[in-house]
């Protein structure tokens, strides 16, 4: 089953999140049509700006590798230093909902885990409906 392999590489991405900051670590991991898998952590930065979720840079990942269309993506965050399961679900921000759709759209598959057999989905279009995209312009 590709959502607990998927889960899993978010929880090897996580490992390489850098949060002095929150502390707060976040894992994705990005399932291209190709079949690939792109992973993303947080990276945040003084200038809190400047910061770059972990969503985002799974999608920014797969986009310099050629990869332009997504089925799912696994999002897995927990204090720093804290094993799964984690306390909560880590849902992603508005901001990374609007690129997801971008590239992933309506149908785009959002697993949000504690660990890898505590888990909840949503399509994106659950998760951010009337959303703004291409086809609006």
């Amino acid at each position: 089953m590709y959502r607990t392999e998927l889960i899993h590489e978010a929880l090897k991405a996580r490992e390489n999140a850098y949060c002095p900051y929150s502390h707060y670590a976040v894992g994705a991991a990005l399932l291209g049509k190709s079949g690939s898998v792109y992973r993303g952590c947080n990276v945040e930065n003084a200038s809190y700006g400047a910061a770059n979720c972990a969503e985002r840079t799974a999608v920014y990942s797969a986009v310099a590798a050629g990869e332009k269309k997504f089925v799912a993506i696994a999002i897995v965050g927990g204090l720093e230093g804290a094993q799964p399961p984690f306390s909560q679900f880590a849902f992603p921000c508005g901001v990374c909902r609007q690129v997801l759709w971008e590239l992933g759209g309506e149908k785009l598959l959002v697993i949000v885990a504690r660990d890898e057999d505590n888990y909840q989905e949503y399509t994106l279009g659950e998760l951010l409906p009337e959303a703004f995209g291409p086809e609006k312009l």
